[in-house]
């Protein structure tokens, strides 16, 4: 574990440990509500680390353990920018941009500013500029400040994961009590600057073979249509659909996650 200063007041927590035979390796991009815990995994960061592949997995600003200063926009741009920053200074050999939901989405931004990639790997990330995108991002941000990330939790899972998973999850939530986020708060932050995000993205614009991998238990970000006509625009591009997990594939079905991301590696 290390610490990447920013400046003061403000760092990144990142976990880097260095490829070996394979001689890649993996750079973790975050959904705005994760953390490292969700790559380091038995079936996932030291499954690979133990094949041969680096892994390198941190936390945005506002996560746990990453610092900001109070006042500080937590919007993309700067996600984005701290993306790229983390990869310059650690520098990881053959470098794989592997990113969930919404990190897809900024690993991608962070490629096309600079960020050094052999390859990216969008995990439920292709989705259109909407009404209905707004809609969704507006009313988590309601749902934070009226009852935290639990509310959220307990509010979309059944919509996000697959049956074997939610009945899992079952008897731990539906509880309460729940704790509304407040300003300034680091996720609330985050979720905040997340409703400014830039969806249209120029996917044409990807020099880099890239694999998509998507969930059919998804059903809040899930459109076949949308996901079909931005893949079309992709010029190097492989997908992946888990019919067995939703929204959350790396916890949902670590150990095939995995193996899909080995196999991506050895194609570039």
């Amino acid at each position: 574990m290390a610490s990447l200063e920013i400046s003061p007041g403000n760092n990144l927590h990142y976990e880097y440990d260095a490829p070996g035979q394979k001689g890649q390796t993996f750079v973790f991009v975050n959904a705005l509500t994760g953390n490292t815990g969700m790559w380091q995994v038995e079936e996932i960061g030291p499954a690979l680390r133990a094949a041969g592949y680096g892994t390198l997995c941190y936390n945005f600003r506002g996560q746990a353990e990453s610092a900001f200063v109070p006042g500080i926009d937590l919007g993309p741009l700067t996600i984005v920018e701290d993306l790229k920053r983390v990869v310059d200074e650690v520098a990881p050999p053959n470098p794989i941009l592997v990113g969930l939901s919404i990190g897809g989405l900024f690993a991608a931004q962070a490629y096309l500013k600079g960020a050094a990639a052999e390859g990216l790997v969008l995990i439920n990330t292709l989705r259109k500029p909407n009404l209905r995108l707004e809609w969704i991002n507006a009313a988590m941000v309601r749902m934070a400040a009226t009852g935290g990330s639990q509310l959220i939790m307990e509010a979309n899972l059944p919509m996000l994961v697959n049956p074997e998973q939610l009945a899992k999850m079952r008897p731990n939530l539906l509880k309460g009590p729940y704790q509304p986020m407040k300003e300034g708060e680091g996720l609330y932050e985050l979720m905040k600057g997340s409703v400014s995000t830039d969806w249209d993205f120029p996917y044409e614009k990807l020099d880099v073979p890239v694999l998509l991998m998507t969930g059919t238990h998804d059903r809040v970000f899930r459109i076949e249509e949308d996901i079909a006509e931005l893949e079309a625009r992709i010029p190097s591009s492989s997908h992946i659909v888990f019919t067995d997990a939703g929204h959350l594939i790396p916890a949902e079905r670590p150990a095939r996650f995995a193996k899909e991301l080995m196999a991506f590696a050895a194609t570039l």
